[in-house]
């Protein structure tokens, strides 16, 4: 935290805080606190004979949190907010859980304490067992089981939520400013116009930070004591590309990052303009530009950006954050809403990419490494059943439009043979009950573990079309966890070594005429867009929100201009030199 001089008009101090950016662009207006959890809650003793009394009393918060959850499941789950109803479920499981519903209880019995109490030490002992649990991913669950407390809390005070979240201005640039969030809050907060989130705690996979990018308004987490610092109705900017929190901007700054904003308003506006214009360089090369989505209800983004298609559907949101698994139907549907809502443009579907990080219907596999444990392709030829109903369901929904499957992980011949094999037992079962679909859907690989990008030919006789997921293949190429902070900064993309793969992968594809994209990260880097057409890549596939920042850049190339530079880049070494290189080629 820095101070930056006086706030304008007033004697407060401005200071900057630095996060984590989860979901980009400007924000600016007022504070408004949200006054979650206290650490402390009240402590009496309850009378022998109070003891039931109590106990019933904590059974009714549970049943009004429940209630309330099932409404909010409800009224979201054919809603454009449709994504946030697997989180709301997930509280809800964690209410049912005996830690929730039972021990609180005991604890009431055995130390004859208040109802708040009791929960304050359940959740106490809960808590301190995150402390061990070193991934990412389950450790932000720890998120989870503090907002369900919080909403017994809650309703012990016999308050409703809603009412800590209103603020006392209602115009449209309220930031809000949390500890933390939950799924079941967001869905409450669209009915106020809240311009940005700013929560203390969180990361990139929370749900602060998913919920956020669906909504796309400017998120910075992991602040740490923004909800201590910041006083209510404060004026702050909030920057989500750079993770940046200006507390009492003076007027200096204020006028720069309003600036920004009217700029970036301005700059949305043009490229809007660019929706129906064919992807083409100067030169009359013709680019594709594919959407990234996790669930159908992402459709409106797609269309909204004039993509030529989905080029990965990451069909593992289907299966996160519930105890069942999606059955065969459940898929089916989802995937024939996004395959028919694309009306014939080509819908790419990754099978599950899933595994010892991230478990499904309590399926778990322990492991040090979870990164390079049993995930993706692994685990689907581990769980065959569950390959095979998702196998089913895609093929089924390729009769309704342009589906092509994608299998991911692939470092072995055996892996690649396997996973063909699984799609043609799908087929020939559905033959067998008369289900029609399309006989030629495409088969591809994603390419995202160096040994693939190296043997790549031993590959490409048996597969339609590639796929190369860039982040995975910095990780796996570099050996770096880009999840963890302290070696986050070797995370490059630009590394002689992982360019090499890059190119080598897309001019062994082009020989061997099989169709090939970049669908991580670095398709829906704008500085990088011409680096990539210069290795002759033809198919990106990024965000819906990059698009058209990509195709602006797109028209703008000219392929026989940029070629020698990219070819200078190829022979680079030097980090600066790099960079140098680069910024010449989008000059």
């Amino acid at each position: 935290m820095a101070a930056d001089g006086a706030a304008p008009g007033a004697s407060n101090v401005c200071f900057t805080m630095h996060g984590i950016a989860v979901s980009g662009g400007v924000a600016i207006g007022h504070a408004h606190l949200f006054l979650g959890m206290t650490s402390e809650v009240d402590h009496y003793e309850v009378a022998s004979h109070d003891v039931s009394r109590e106990q019933r009393r904590y059974d009714r918060a549970v049943k009004e949190v429940r209630d309330e959850l099932k409404e909010l499941a409800e009224s979201v789950r054919h809603s454009a907010a449709s994504e946030l109803a697997p989180f709301v479920n997930v509280h809800l499981m964690l209410l049912e859980d005996d830690a929730f519903s039972e021990a609180p209880r005991e604890i009431i019995r055995e130390q004859r304490c208040n109802a708040e109490w009791a929960l304050r030490t359940q959740l106490d002992e809960l808590t301190a067992q995150f402390d061990d649990i070193q991934d990412e991913y389950l450790r932000e669950r720890e998120a989870d089981v503090r907002q369900v407390a919080e909403r017994i809390l809650t309703a012990l005070a016999g308050s409703k939520r809603l009412l800590a979240m209103r603020p006392s201005r209602q115009d449209a640039d309220m930031i809000l400013v949390a500890r933390d969030l939950s799924p079941a809050d967001v869905i409450l907060f669209r009915e106020h116009p809240f311009a940005a989130f700013v929560t203390d705690m969180g990361g990139a996979t929370s749900h602060t930070a998913i919920i956020a990018r669906s909504l796309a308004i400017p998120a910075v987490v992991a602040l740490h004591h923004s909800r201590t610092l910041i006083r209510e109705d404060e004026l702050v900017i909030v920057d989500g590309t750079q993770g940046v929190l200006i507390v009492n901007p003076d007027r200096a700054v204020l006028a720069e990052y309003r600036l920004r904003q009217n700029q970036a308003r301005l700059e949305k506006e043009k490229l809007k303009r660019l929706k129906s214009a064919p992807a083409s360089t100067l030169d009359g090369t013709v680019v594709q530009l594919y959407a990234n989505i996790e669930l159908p209800s992402d459709l409106d983004a797609v269309r909204a950006s004039g993509a030529a298609g989905i080029g990965l559907f990451r069909s593992e949101f289907l299966f996160m954050n519930r105890r069942d698994l999606p059955d065969e139907d459940e898929q089916y549907e989802a995937y024939r809403e996004v395959v028919e809502g694309m009306k014939g443009r080509p819908v790419t579907i990754r099978t599950l990419d899933i595994g010892a990080d991230k478990a499904v219907d309590g399926q778990e596999y322990a492991t040090e490494n979870p990164a390079l444990g049993l995930r993706a392709i692994r685990y689907c030829l581990a769980e065959p059943q569950i390959f095979n109903t998702q196998l089913r369901a895609i093929l089924r929904a390729s009769r309704h439009g342009k589906a092509q499957i994608l299998i991911p992980m692939l470092s072995s011949y055996a892996e690649l043979h396997q996973a063909v094999a699984a799609v043609d037992r799908a087929k020939e079962e559905l033959r067998a009950e008369g289900v029609k679909f399309d006989a030629l859907v495409p088969v591809g690989g994603m390419i995202e573990i160096p040994a693939a990008a190296i043997a790549l030919p031993m590959f490409i006789r048996k597969l339609d079309f590639l796929s190369i997921g860039t982040n995975d293949l910095i990780q796996y190429t570099l050996a770096i966890d880009r999840a963890d902070d302290t070696v986050a900064h070797l995370y490059d993309p630009l590394h002689p070594a992982v360019l090499s793969l890059i190119a080598s992968v897309i001019r062994t594809a082009n020989l061997h005429g099989k169709p090939v994209a970049v669908c991580g990260e670095m398709a829906g880097d704008v500085d990088l867009s011409r680096l990539l057409l210069g290795l002759g890549l033809r198919h990106f596939s990024m965000h819906p929100a990059s698009i058209l920042a990509v195709k602006q850049r797109v028209l703008g190339s000219s392929l026989p201009d940029i070629a020698p530079m990219v070819a200078k880049v190829m022979k680079a070494d030097e980090p600066e030199k790099l960079v140098s290189l680069i910024e010449r080629l989008n000059a």
